[in-house]
């Protein structure tokens, strides 16, 4: 009896062992593990994809109309912020005393209407029938002298054209990565170097006389 008691509990705990053991992976043809590897292979994928299109996304650029020349983009938008800087040295002539300012001034209004000419033609000789683009959608800084009394107009004047000045040097580097003319190209560099100087100038200039 204790013999045939202990050979039916060994065969009934074999059953209980090969029960529990593990199941070996089915293979390519069964039902339910492949599955299994299609939706993991994919999302990896699509991570990829993704990373670059955001890369690609945060770019300064992308804010432009792909489907515009970006030259023609670019000319708009200096062309809009020249006679920005223009409008804001006049005003300089009208109001300043100072014939540091009065001196910026002339030379600001001299040199960014020729480029404004210049643009024009360009613009005019390279898109002849493309109408007015919306531009590079960049910031342009400040596009007039703020109108508060109860600092110099001076202090006013030079604090509003280092902003404005600021946004045509943006524009101009995103030129000089964009653009594919040399015409373009030359004139972003004369842009960078005229009014970098012309900020350091007019830092100058505010921490001499209204610090």
């Amino acid at each position: 009896m204790r013999s045939w008691s202990f050979l039916s509990l060994l065969f009934v705990f074999s059953l209980l062992f090969a029960a529990c053991a593990p199941v070996a992976p089915a293979g390519p043809g069964a039902t339910g593990a492949q599955p299994v590897v299609e939706a993991t292979a994919p999302p990896a994928e699509d991570s990829t994809q993704t990373a670059g299109h955001d890369a690609h996304m945060d770019h300064s650029h992308m804010a432009m109309d792909a489907t515009q020349p970006f030259d023609a983009q670019f000319i708009d938008s200096m062309i809009e912020h020249h006679q920005g800087a223009v409008t804001m040295a006049q005003a300089a002539l009208a109001e300043s005393e100072r014939e540091e300012i009065i001196a910026l001034a002339n030379a600001i209004i001299a040199a960014q209407e020729s480029e404004i000419a210049q643009m024009l033609a360009w613009r005019a000789a390279w898109y002849p029938d493309l109408p007015a683009t919306t531009g590079m959608g960049m910031a342009m800084g400040d596009m007039h002298v703020a109108d508060d009394n109860s600092q110099p107009f001076d202090q006013r004047f030079l604090t509003a054209m280092i902003s404005h000045h600021q946004g045509a040097i943006d524009m101009a580097r995103m030129a000089q990565e964009m653009s594919d003319r040399p015409e373009i190209d030359d004139l972003a560099a004369a842009i960078i170097t005229a009014q970098e100087g012309e900020i350091a100038q007019m830092q100058g200039w505010l921490a001499e006389w209204f610090e």
